[in-house]
Parts: structure tokens; C-alpha cells; sequence
């Protein structure tokens, strides 16, 4: 895919999950939440690379893989706290914010891996694979809880099938693109710098 695809295939993709996020439910705005971070995100990051928009070649020192991975992280957990989830829940000017949070953290996660050096492309990798972990952490004990935890009515199976659709394909978007870094650094390795 070319990078100009690239980005137009996540600008395309965010107001889906926008909408889908807006519909409501557990499924619903975990469908948003891994549209922006983990699908849109990664297209729009690898398609403003090498540009001057590219966020980690603006900012080299500040957008580091393993940083933005705990960024990353601390948007993810922060926003599945009853308090701030009943709050996006609500709708209006939270939902907005807190998608345009994952959005940012999304992009500056991935900017940071996809534009690492040679130098830094395995803190890439595990900043990728860190975050696949507590993708599938923070999926997990959402699925299996066994009573709802958040106070919205769409019940415990709609907050079951919300952690499945994020183990699904939040954990598998960071795994795929931690395996895909791993096997381009692994085919490079005994390529000179």
C-alpha cells in the first residue's frame, strides 16, 4: 500500500468509528476506541512518514517508542475507569475528547515505531508488543468480568462482547506490527547501516 493510500484509507476509517463509538454500548465504543488507535492510527502514521507532518521526525526526542507506549497506555486504562467511561458514555464534548485522545496517542505510538532508526527499531518492537500485552490484559478482564462494570444498561453482554472486540483487534494489530517490525529487523540485520 502506498503511503498516500495509506493515509487516506485511516482519514476514511475515523469517522466509522466516530459513529460507531457515538451508537452506544460497550461494543460500540470499543469498536471506535480500536479504530482510532490500532487500525486507523497505524495507516495514517505509516502514510504521513517521511513527510514533514510525520509527528516523529518533528519531535525525535519527545516521541520515543517506549514513551509513547506508556502514553498510549495511560489513554487506554484511563478511559476504561468507570468514572471517565460513564463520562464518555454521556456523550458530547467527552466522547469527542476522548476519541481525539486515543486518536493522538494512536498516532504518536505508531509514528514513534514505524519512524525508529535502525537504532531504535527494537524498542519499536517491544513498545508494540508491550502494548499488545495490555491490549489483551485490559480486554480480557473487561470479557470476563462477571458482573458489568461500567453503570451504562447495555448489560454484561454487551461488555463482553466489548472486551473481545478488543482482544480481537486491538492486541492483534500491535502483535502483527511488533511481528512485522521483528522479522524486518531480523532480515536487515547483517545489512550494513
Amino acid at each position: 500500500m502506498t503511503r498516500r493510500a495509506s493515509l487516506v484509507a485511516g482519514a476514511l476509517l475515523l469517522p466509522l468509528g466516530w459513529i460507531a463509538a457515538a451508537a452506544g454500548g460497550m461494543t460500540g465504543h470499543m469498536a471506535g476506541h480500536m479504530i482510532a488507535v490500532a487500525v486507523a492510527a497505524p495507516l495514517i502514521a505509516w502514510g504521513l512518514g517521511d513527510t514533514r507532518a510525520d509527528p516523529a521526525a518533528r519531535w525525535p526526542r519527545l516521541l520515543t517508542p517506549m514513551a509513547m507506549m506508556l502514553v498510549e497506555a495511560a489513554v487506554v486504562w484511563g478511559w476504561h475507569l468507570p468514572a471517565l467511561r460513564a463520562l464518555a458514555d454521556a456523550g458530547g464534548p467527552w466522547l469527542i475528547v476522548e476519541q481525539a485522545m486515543f486518536l493522538a496517542a494512536g498516532l504518536a505510538l505508531w509514528s514513534a515505531v514505524l519512524g525508529a532508526g535502525r537504532d531504535r527499531r527494537a524498542a519499536g518492537i517491544g513498545a508494540l508488543l508491550l502494548t499488545s500485552m495490555h491490549m489483551t490484559l485490559l480486554g480480557a478482564l473487561i470479557g470476563l468480568a462477571p458482573r458489568p462494570l461500567y453503570g451504562h444498561a447495555h448489560g454484561l453482554e454487551d461488555q463482553q462482547i466489548g472486551g473481545v472486540v478488543m482482544l480481537m483487534v486491538g492486541a492483534a494489530s500491535y502483535f502483527i506490527g511488533g511481528l512485522a517490525m521483528l522479522a524486518t529487523l531480523l532480515r536487515t540485520k547483517g545489512a550494513p547501516a
